[in-house]
């Protein structure tokens, strides 16, 4: 029986194994010299100005969950797309009832004025 995951194994070893082995030939080849310009953290080609664990607005993850929210919302979308045809009448009911459900949150939510940015 468990002959049968040899493969699985067998395939988690090697992609550990090249993980593994190119960090290792990374640190052991390449060059190590560090400057203040090399050091300093990237952005955009320009001098870095301010601090890097500035805070941010609550308004920004709000709006980050709206986004995953209607994201979701489009995955769910695609598969009743798909199967439309099958579903008939039942499936068109149950996916404007979906969609009415997310209207009224999103109209919710905008009177509410979560998506202001401010």
């Amino acid at each position: 029986m468990l002959i049968d995951y040899l493969p699985i194994l067998v395939y988690l070893v090697i992609a550990l194994g090249v993980a593994v082995g190119m960090v290792a030939l990374s640190e052991a080849l390449g060059k190590k010299t560090h400057t203040a310009v090399k050091d300093l953290p990237y952005e955009c080609g320009m001098i870095p100005s301010g601090d890097a664990r500035s805070r941010y607005s609550v308004k920004f993850f709000v709006i980050a969950m709206f986004f995953l929210v209607f994201d979701i919302e489009a995955i769910f979308l695609y598969p009743w797309a798909v199967i439309y045809r099958a579903l008939g009448l039942f499936g068109l009911i149950e996916m404007g009832i979906f969609i009415l459900v997310l209207a009224v949150g999103l109209a919710y939510v905008w009177g509410k004025g979560a998506l202001q940015w401010e």
